[in-house]
């Protein structure tokens, strides 16, 4: 004979010694426990329906807490290379204590015009009046300016903005970070000494476009040519960067990248990267061919110095204008210090009719995306990349000074799990 609890403790009804009657029992307690389930969401649809706020409360209140949403940042102003600060947020406080300022200087000024003016105030209330009207406007202004540019709710999916550079990364890296226009990259990839990944060299080649795969000899009798003999050679045939690939049990391990600059500048600096989970474009289920199109570039979510520092360095492999027609685009998304590598072709398409409208970040429908969908297939190659280190030159040894190693990775750095550097 079954048993029930009448308070909030679990049911007792399917303790019984008779095996069916106790699976009998379970499939009943699910069908009543999921029908009372779709009836509370039901009645909670009429009654959103009916009033609309009931809606936008609920999902105020059910934001799922992530380990975005609890990363910590360094206390106080430093911008610096290595420092963990939203830059957009540091521009935006900076932004607020500047007009906070200027509002407590323009209140003296008028306490002391008042002191000093003996003007008749019957005459000078219109002005003063049109003043405050302004004054008003223009703050009103200013403020639905950084209401715009405060990050959306979902901070996974927000695109860097190179335009929060701070000076001290654009004094230490002023070959990356400068006015003239970016120039059509030129890019040389080879590999460590010995490889056997040439395959996936050249996958990773095209597709950086205006790039040249060239293999490095292991012969026994051949030269073996270091990477600053390498980067030298390659400099002086005009080209932008070099790629150096290394393996590791016959799969890409690290990257290397290394800006070589203008002639009379001393190349770097030499960004390097480890790779994981590496997926040539031919092991994708449904995978599509690639073209010669410039692909359009997304960077998305690189928020502090050394994020932008790599997004800066990511952004010079690509051509600044894009070929449209191609419908090709390449994402580096970084989430939690990992950049994830991805290459799709798109297109538009009519929405189907059990498709619901594409929503914002806070659940209401986007303007002027009402029936339409945006196709995806993924090219290839896929792969996940971490950066570890950033030097001055070429490389560990090709870099001099006290400065020449800028950051470096160490496992110290992820004590804590909501510290991110990137």
């Amino acid at each position: 004979m079954g048993y029930a609890t009448t308070g909030g403790g679990p049911s007792l009804t399917t303790k019984t010694s008779n095996k069916l009657r106790r699976k009998d029992l379970y499939v009943q307690n699910k069908k009543a426990a999921n029908k009372e389930r779709h009836e509370e969401r039901h009645r909670r649809r009429r009654e959103e329906n009916k009033n609309p706020e009931l809606r936008k409360e609920r999902l105020a209140k059910n934001q799922t807490i992530t380990i975005e949403k609890k990363r910590i940042w360094d206390d106080g102003d430093d911008d610096s290379l290595g420092a963990v600060v939203n830059l957009a947020a540091l521009k935006r406080r900076k932004l607020e204590e500047a007009e906070a300022a200027e509002e407590g200087d323009g209140a003296l000024e008028d306490d002391d015009e008042e002191m000093g003016d003996d003007v008749d105030s019957m005459l000078g209330s219109d002005d003063e009046a049109d003043d405050e009207d302004e004054d008003s406007k223009k703050a009103e202004r200013q403020r639905a300016q950084r209401q715009a540019s405060i990050a959306s709710m979902a901070p996974s999916t927000t695109s860097t903005n190179l335009d929060l550079t701070p000076d001290s990364l654009m004094k230490q890296f002023p070959n990356l970070f400068t006015d003239e226009p970016p120039a059509t990259p030129k890019i040389l990839v080879t590999t460590s000494l010995n490889a056997t990944i040439h395959k996936e060299a050249q996958e990773i080649a095209a597709v950086l476009p205006n790039s040249e795969y060239i293999r490095r000899s292991g012969h026994r009798w051949a030269h073996k040519y270091s990477v600053r003999e390498i980067a030298k050679f390659a400099k002086n045939r005009g080209f932008t960067a070099l790629v150096v690939v290394h393996e590791d049990l016959k799969k890409p391990h690290s990257m290397s990248i290394i800006h070589l600059n203008g002639e009379d500048v001393p190349p770097g600096p030499t960004l390097t990267y480890s790779i994981r989970n590496y997926l040539p474009g031919k092991s994708l289920l449904g995978h599509g061919n690639p073209t010669n199109h410039y692909p359009e570039l997304l960077l998305n979510n690189f928020i502090t110095p050394l994020g932008l520092l790599a997004a800066k360095s990511m952004e010079t492999m690509f051509p600044p204008r894009p070929e449209i027609q191609g419908r090709q685009v390449v994402t580096l998304h970084n989430q939690r210090d990992y950049i994830f590598f991805r290459r799709h072709r798109y297109v538009f398409r009519e929405a189907k009719a059990t498709e619901k409208n594409v929503t914002a970040a806070d659940g209401s429908e986007m303007k002027g995306m009402q029936g339409i969908r945006a196709g995806l297939q993924e090219i290839g190659p896929r792969f996940t990349l971490k950066l570890r280190r950033v030097d001055k030159g070429i490389g560990r040894a090709g870099s001099e000074g006290d400065d020449a190693l800028k950051w470096e990775w160490k496992a110290k750095m992820e004590k804590k799990r909501t510290r991110f550097n990137l």
